[in-house]
């Protein structure tokens, strides 16, 4: 336990004695139970064979060294008599486990290192799930104590300077790979230490790489590309998990390399890997002390003053919605954004809502310049499968004397499994088209969708 729970704690400065005494102390004040596990009884007889501060020093300097000295003595440890029913495989296995529990995040370090896998959700001691490949599965294994969560959680926290505890029960985190977390403990979560962390791809999935998984059809990807060339500012919609940063992430793709981008976001997840000139903005919390706070809507007032072309904030929640109604209408065109909103036109009354957590306009007024800010509305859904989909394009068109902001809806896709339909074509693919797009891709555009220049 000492080798697990306390490793992390030199790397932030925390007293190495003290975590151990206080283990010793817990030790001592429950003994285990005679038909304990072998993995607890490895882990004790490696406690008493290896000096705790000597591992703790050659991780600080040597990390894959210490995990090839603690294998070694493992082996060594198996040779004894009450190992030696142990198969090959198993006493990999086991030692593998124990590596994974002194040296990174116990049982879950293989879903950490799994591509497939986007999601770990840590359910107390009853039960891990996780999602790959967008379905939700349980996992074989669940942590024995609440102590061992703890242990997850503080190597997980310890690094970043954070802290969780029973006056501050929640905290979201990053970790240095990029993956979101967040932690609930008692009394907040009833059942124990509650842990969810969110992963993101290592690469950028791009328009057509969602066209081969079958989220979205040669047609739509087209489509939303020539927007996002021709500066159409553009809102994604859907619920948690739906996959809307996937979507913003392969829209930023398409932004031409000579503009200058600004992000912000809450918790840093979107990934511009493939733009040369990017600036990154995230919001900031209360410290400890009360002090520090930064805003969503601090940060794109800020942003105005730093030469954007375009600015993408990952999501509109509050009152920062009319600062980036604003700075769509004031030059900023192809501005992108992502709301939590069950369809189009529900993203509507949310922007409302959320303009009016900062001041208290007129619906109509409110309506003008989100009709006169966004060009495209795009909604995405999860299936009953698992996978991600683009369902809805809706156009906001400009107001008019009958509708503050008339929509258009141009596309539908009831589900993953058929095929869209094609309603109507954007206005600025009518007539002339941008300069950006070529005659012969509108061409087939429309031969694709089974529309017709009269539209």
């Amino acid at each position: 336990m000492i080798l697990r729970s306390l490793l992390w704690k030199s790397e932030v400065d925390m007293g190495f004695y003290e975590r151990a005494q206080a283990y010793k102390q817990q030790k001592s004040s429950s003994q285990p139970k005679s038909d304990m596990s072998l993995y607890y009884t490895l882990r004790d007889d490696l406690e008493e064979q290896l000096s705790v501060e000597y591992v703790i020093d050659l991780a600080k300097r040597n990390k894959a060294q210490a995990e090839l000295e603690v294998k070694k003595a493992c082996e060594q440890l198996l040779l004894r008599q009450e190992y030696t029913e142990l198969t090959a495989s198993q006493a990999q296995a086991l030692i593998q486990e124990l590596v994974n529990s002194i040296f990174g995040l116990g049982m879950i370090e293989p879903l950490i290192h799994e591509p497939s896998v986007t999601e770990i959700m840590i359910n107390g001691t009853q039960a891990i799930f996780y999602e790959e490949s967008g379905v939700l599965k349980r996992y074989p294994q669940t942590f024995r104590t609440k102590e061992e969560i703890r242990a997850v959680i503080d190597k997980i926290l310890g690094p970043l300077g954070r802290r969780v505890d029973e006056l501050s029960p929640l905290v979201d985190a990053r970790l240095q790979q990029g993956y979101r977390v967040n932690v609930a403990l008692n009394p907040i979560a009833m059942n124990g230490p509650v842990v969810t962390i969110r992963k993101f791809p290592e690469h950028v999935i791009t328009l057509d790489d969602m066209c081969r998984a079958g989220s979205a059809e040669w047609s739509v990807a087209r489509c939303l590309q020539w927007a996002i060339e021709s500066k159409k500012s553009l809102a994604v919609c859907g619920s948690t998990g739906s996959g809307k940063t996937t979507l913003l992430n392969a829209l930023s793709c398409c932004i031409p390399k000579n503009e200058r981008i600004i992000t912000i976001e809450d918790s840093a997840e979107l990934r511009f890997f493939e733009h040369p000139h990017v600036i990154g903005l995230e919001a900031r919390p209360l410290n400890a002390e009360g002090n520090g706070l930064i805003t969503i809507r601090d940060l794109v007032a800020n942003a105005l003053r730093m030469r954007p072309d375009r600015i993408v904030v990952g999501e509109c929640r509050g009152s920062e919605a009319l600062d980036m109604l604003q700075a769509m209408n004031t030059g900023h065109e192809g501005s992108l954004t992502t709301l939590h909103a069950n369809s189009p036109h529900d993203s509507i009354s949310r922007l409302i809502m959320m303009v009016r957590f900062g001041i208290d306009l007129p619906t109509d007024v409110i309506k003008t310049s989100i009709s006169t800010a966004l060009k495209l509305i795009v909604q995405v859904k999860r299936s009953v499968s698992g996978g991600r989909y683009i369902s809805d394009i809706v156009e906001v068109l400009p107001a008019c004397e009958q509708q503050a902001c008339p929509l258009r809806e141009l596309y539908v896709r009831n589900n993953m499994n058929e095929q869209g339909k094609w309603l109507a074509v954007p206005s600025w693919l009518t007539g002339t088209q941008p300069h950006q797009i070529a005659s012969k891709e509108v061409e087939q555009w429309y031969q694709k969708t089974g529309l017709s220049y009269a539209c």
